[in-house]
């Protein structure tokens, strides 16, 4: 399909009024006349914007189970799920899914069964849609089947969660441990009894890290550290080759990460909300202090279109750079340089947005294919 998108305000290195055409799937040449029966779109009083990379988003969990213990069709899922970002700017996707030793939504079938649902539905879903394989890293028993995984090219990101030292920790917050009972489907007795199993082998999980980053590193497939919890436990993970921090918990492993030039996460829904609902760092005072270069969609696919205009409204960063925290900036620590601008010869992955108190998604475009559309009017 080419395009033509005429009249609107397009971001290139500022934002300018410029057309710009699409054909065979990428970004033309300036100037480049427009093909033979191009699709054209008035995008006046609209601005052009690189489509969204999201680099970690599991708002998809909700789509397979709306309420706990009540299950749909994963394929039936994931395309719900794939309406909700499009019409969310989001034109890559890197579906963060956890494979933990829980049973249930994050136990090793769901795992299995998302991996090979994203592979048979990827011709016919808008987004570019990836697996974020967030390996819960007391999950011994899932090695050897990562390891392949990671070797055989189905991985498009791996991260590194440890959610199991604070659930056996004291003090841990009744809620949270509430939530993972309730997602195994299991009585709370035979969860904790579980739990204890698995951090009884708690010697063997550092090793267990070592071989999988390092296969992950061969594989050429990009690693982050999620939630890191002190400067110390960056320091470790950088030394395995982890170069993207993922939530750090706080100020100073944050400046950890910046002082090495890594990339650092936090979430669009923090910044949207005005702060994080865990008490952790907020997110517009980190990208006020440069320890925050990307962001993600977290649990929340519409913040990531609405967190750059927040950070500009709020004079935290100029629009052209926080617009880059969920285009470019995610592109390129995850190795996708063919995405994430408006340039010549890139992926064609465009949004056109109406703004206003809550600006909307009015089109994606993404590959060069028109895959929603909110308004008729914009059809020339």
């Amino acid at each position: 399909m080419s395009i033509v998108i005429a009249g609107g305000r397009a971001l290139l290195e500022e934002l300018v009024e410029a057309d710009i055409v699409v054909a065979g799937g990428r970004i033309a040449e300036p100037g480049a006349p427009a093909p033979a029966g191009a699709l054209r779109l008035d995008a006046s009083g609209l601005l052009v914007l690189p489509g969204i990379v999201d680099c970690h988003g599991d708002a998809f969990e909700r789509h397979i189970m709306p309420r706990p213990g009540v299950s749909f069709d994963i394929d039936l899922a994931l395309r719900d799920a794939d309406r909700a970002m499009l019409a969310s700017g989001i034109t890559t996707a890197f579906h963060g899914v956890t494979w933990s030793w829980e049973p249930g939504l994050r136990g090793a079938d769901n795992a299995r069964s998302l991996i090979e649902a994203m592979a048979r539905l990827a011709p016919e879903l808008g987004a570019d849609t990836r697996f974020h394989l967030r390996h819960e890293t007391f999950n011994l028993d899932a090695e050897a089947e990562i390891l392949d995984w990671l070797a055989t090219g189905r991985v498009g990101v791996l991260a590194f969660n440890d959610h199991t030292e604070g659930l056996m920790k004291e003090g841990v917050r009744p809620a949270k441990v509430a939530k993972m009972v309730e997602r195994t489907g299991l009585s709370s007795a035979d969860f904790m009894m579980l739990a204890e199993a698995v951090y009884s082998r708690r010697d063997e999980v550092a090793g267990s890290v070592s071989r999988l980053a390092q296969a992950a590193l061969e594989a050429g497939v990009p690693t982050l550290s999620h939630d890191d919890m002190t400067p110390q436990m960056r320091a470790w993970y950088r030394s395995l080759g982890v170069r993207v921090a993922e939530f750090p918990i706080d100020v100073a492993t944050a400046r950890e990460a910046a002082a090495h030039g890594e990339a650092i996460v936090f979430g669009a829904p923090n910044v949207v909300r005005g702060g994080s609902h865990l008490g952790c760092p907020g997110a517009e005072d980190m990208v006020r202090q440069g320890l925050c270069t990307i962001l993600a969609s977290d649990y929340y696919y519409p913040a990531l279109a609405l967190a750059p205009f927040v950070l500009a409204r709020k004079g935290a960063a100029a629009f052209t750079e926080a617009w880059k925290l969920v285009s470019e900036a995610p592109a390129q620590a995850l190795g996708l340089h063919d995405r994430g601008m408006i340039a010549p010869g890139k992926r064609a992955d465009l949004i056109l947005v109406a703004e206003g108190p809550q600006p909307r998604v009015v089109a994606t475009i993404a590959g060069g294919r028109l895959v929603h559309l909110a308004e008729q009017r914009i059809l020339a």
